[in-house]
């Protein structure tokens, strides 16, 4: 039971579970005062949250170079989208 809990997938699955509390604690609007900036940090900490999965829990850490290299360019672009279309949406830039 313990080399299970000291396993790198089991520390990633504990830091996904932190990362949800921390997105749920800001969502409530613990640590940032302006809404729009939190919603912009919850998209934020849920594109790490998929990169974390994408890396380790669909094994893209040890693929092929080119492989890891879409993954992460794919997580970076689709986040800046985001983030970008929902706070000029929200007319803060």
């Amino acid at each position: 039971m313990t080399t299970l809990l000291r396993t790198r997938t089991t520390l990633i699955w504990f830091i996904l579970v932190a990362a949800t509390f921390l997105s749920w604690e800001m969502g409530h609007g613990i640590g940032l005062h302006d809404i729009h900036q939190a919603s912009a940090a919850i998209i934020v900490v849920a594109f790490v949250k998929v990169r974390f999965v994408i890396l380790d829990f669909m094994e893209i850490r040890h693929a092929p170079i080119w492989m890891r290299i879409v993954g992460e360019t794919w997580c970076v672009v689709v986040c800046s989208v985001l983030v970008v279309l929902y706070l000029r949406g929200a007319g803060v830039i």
